[in-house]
């Protein structure tokens, strides 16, 4: 009989306690959210008015410099601007380098027994001022002598009478098997080709 008795006291104390705990817990709970509900409400504001005010005064004045700075850059797009006119003045003295007549380009062909012998004539055509645009063979017949052939009522001709001089060479219109080739001066060298003049 004693056991029921004192159980039946010790079930309203520990419920009592239970309700107790149950109150702190929802206490605690309201304080907290009150707590951060106050702080965070307040925070963001700070927040959002300190962050917003360096950006604002960065950009206005990263906004003003730059109408201020185009006088100052201004010098510098001039010190930019002298720097191509040299390269510009580069590009002149090729011209220098031809004197007199327009230099027709030349191509040159081999008719001779010589090995390399138009690879030769290359050279020593580019030494004196004209443009050599390929060399090779020629297999179309047997050139009697070493010829400069240019087509007739052209610049060719000035040009090609030159390069013969130089050269030591004949100099005679196109023949009907060049004809059809490719504007500009052909050089046919053959085992009597002598090169440059030594005298020139």
């Amino acid at each position: 009989m004693t056991s029921p008795e004192s159980a039946s006291p010790s079930r309203p104390a520990k419920a009592a306690g239970f309700a107790l705990l149950g109150v702190a817990a929802v206490a605690l709970v309201i304080g907290v959210v009150s707590l951060f509900g106050g702080g965070s409400s307040d925070t963001p504001p700070a927040a959002e008015g300190t962050s917003t005010a360096p950006p604002a005064a960065s950009e206005t004045s990263s906004a003003q410099p730059p109408a201020s700075t185009p006088p100052s850059s201004a010098p510098v797009t001039t010190t930019a601007s002298p720097t191509v006119p040299p390269a510009s003045s580069v590009v002149p003295p090729p011209p220098v380098t031809q004197p007199g007549v327009a230099k027709a380009p030349v191509r040159i062909y081999n008719n001779s027994t010589i090995t390399g012998l138009a690879s030769k004539a290359s050279d020593e055509v580019r030494a004196n001022g004209w443009a050599v645009e390929g060399t090779g063979n020629y297999s179309g017949g047997t050139i009697p002598t070493t010829t400069v052939y240019f087509r007739p009522g052209t610049e060719e001709e000035a040009s090609a009478k030159e390069l013969a001089s130089v050269l030591r060479a004949r100099v005679e219109p196109r023949f009907d098997g060049i004809q059809s080739s490719a504007p500009g001066i052909i050089l046919i060298v053959t085992n009597d080709y002598q090169g440059v003049s030594k005298n020139k």
